[in-house]
């Protein structure tokens, strides 16, 4: 699998796979996951050349990283990457006040409480460690300071407030330590990291589902700044929850939710696209993000041997020019959008 190296600092970078491995559905997310499923996909993507893997304690309180460490300890240190994230410390709690009820399943019985406190990061970064059992984690992202999880603008301006006055300082301080090679935010809205990224010397940012086939505002002035600053892009969510890979049903998910009509109406029009071009769209929406230079990696995760093996099938699949040129003589895509 081919690689991208990314040495923003010049302390020798990392070398990120172009395909990673999101490990949020490894945390039980929509449904259970045995632990020999999951060690079987955490094989399956190591078998297909995946070398960078994303965690955090809030993917199944805390179940995802134990899962990735248990797969991980046996693997040479040397040979992957791995990011987990901060903000949240996890609390034992009784069972009716557990964190992702309907959404995360048989998971430890555990409440989320955000932090994002100097003193609050440190303690979230000591215990991913004791969940995953690793001796060094390489990448630290700041997770969910946008309005998505906060609910509101004010609310989430708040959150990064609190995270400028902390835990900015602490992940800094593990960084030039040489703790960590690299620190960001893991954040669901492009808004939320160009306001980070003006603000602090951040590395890599991991934007979720903000820059797809679907979505691509954050070349507005996000991703012209991240260029401008040798900022790496790690893009999750490449197919917005699911609708990219499984098409316009009136069922499809967006954004973790039901799919709203006008964005089912996109999604067929550009399936319809793809189908004339004799492409999936499923493939199209993997390889499009990796177009732009600031990305250094997708990770679509995955709960099936069977997904990661169709992720890594399509990964570098031929797309033909004139499909990206219809999309955007249709309006279906930015036209200074790279292709």
């Amino acid at each position: 699998m081919k690689s991208r190296h990314w040495d923003r600092l010049g302390n020798g970078g990392i070398s990120f796979t172009e395909l990673g491995f999101g490990t949020a559905p490894l945390g039980n997310l929509y449904r259970a996951v045995s632990d020999e499923d999951a060690h079987n996909v955490l094989q399956a993507a190591w078998d297909s050349g995946c070398r960078y893997f994303d965690t955090a304690p809030l993917y199944g309180l805390g179940l995802s990283e134990t899962r990735v460490g248990n797969f991980l300890r046996g693997k040479p240190r040397d040979e992957y990457v791995i990011s987990t994230k901060a903000g949240r410390l996890l609390k034992v709690c009784p069972p009716e006040r557990r964190t992702g009820i309907g959404k995360f399943f048989e998971t430890p019985t555990r409440e989320e409480v955000y932090d994002y406190s100097y003193d609050g990061v440190m303690r979230s970064f000591e215990a991913s460690f004791e969940r995953t059992g690793l001796d060094r984690f390489d990448i630290l992202f700041c997770h969910d300071v946008d309005v998505f999880t906060h609910g509101s603008r004010e609310a989430s301006d708040a959150r990064v407030e609190e995270f400028m006055r902390g835990g900015y300082y602490a992940m800094l301080s593990l960084r030039d330590q040489g703790v960590i090679k690299a620190f960001g935010g893991g954040i669901n809205e492009s808004d939320v990291c160009e306001t980070l990224a003006r603000r602090g010397d951040f590395d890599l940012f991991l934007l979720a589902g903000r820059y797809t086939l679907l979505e691509q505002a954050a070349l507005d002035t996000f991703l012209p700044l991240c260029t401008e600053r040798g900022i790496g892009i790690v893009l999750g969510g490449p197919y917005n929850s699911g609708i990219l890979a499984r098409g316009p049903s009136e069922d499809a998910q967006y954004n973790y939710s039901s799919a709203p009509k006008e964005i089912i109406e996109r999604v067929r029009r550009i399936n319809a696209i793809c189908e004339d071009h004799g492409v999936r769209m499923i493939e199209a929406a993997l390889n499009f993000p990796l177009r732009h230079p600031a990305v250094v990696s997708v990770i679509p995760g995955g709960q099936s041997v069977a997904e990661v093996r169709s992720n890594r099938e399509i990964l570098g699949r031929e797309i033909p020019q004139t499909l990206w040129s219809m999309l955007k003589s249709e309006g279906l895509m930015r036209q200074d959008a790279p292709v």
